[in-house]
C-alpha cells in the first residue's frame, strides 16, 4: 500500500490510498466517522470527475484541534483491532 498526502491543513487531510478499492476505503471511512473529533470523512475513487485520478483520494476534516493524521492512525488501528477481533471470532467458531 502507497500513501500519498495530497493536500494537508490544520484540520484537513487528503492522501492517496494506492492499490486500494472501495471495500477497504468503506471500512476505513466508517470506522473514521466513529469518532467525535472527525466531522467528515469521505473518498473518491471516480477518474471521470477527478480529472483521471484512478486511486482512492480519502479526505478527512475534523474539529477541536486534533490533527487529521493523527486521527487517521487511530482510525487505521481500530481497523486493525475489529479486524484482529472478527478473525478471532471465526477462528473460534470453526
Amino acid at each position: 500500500m502507497e500513501l500519498r498526502v495530497t493536500e494537508s491543513s490544520e484540520n484537513e487531510l487528503s492522501i492517496e490510498i494506492a492499490g486500494e478499492d472501495h471495500t477497504f476505503m468503506n471500512v476505513l471511512k466508517g470506522t473514521l466517522l466513529e469518532h467525535e473529533d472527525i466531522s467528515a470523512a469521505t473518498y473518491d475513487v471516480n477518474p471521470e470527475q477527478s480529472g483521471g485520478q484512478t486511486e482512492p483520494i480519502l479526505t478527512i476534516k475534523t474539529e477541536g484541534g486534533v490533527d487529521p493524521l493523527e486521527a487517521l492512525e487511530a482510525g487505521a488501528a481500530d481497523v486493525r483491532e475489529k479486524t484482529t477481533a472478527f478473525r478471532d471470532a471465526f477462528e473460534a467458531a470453526a
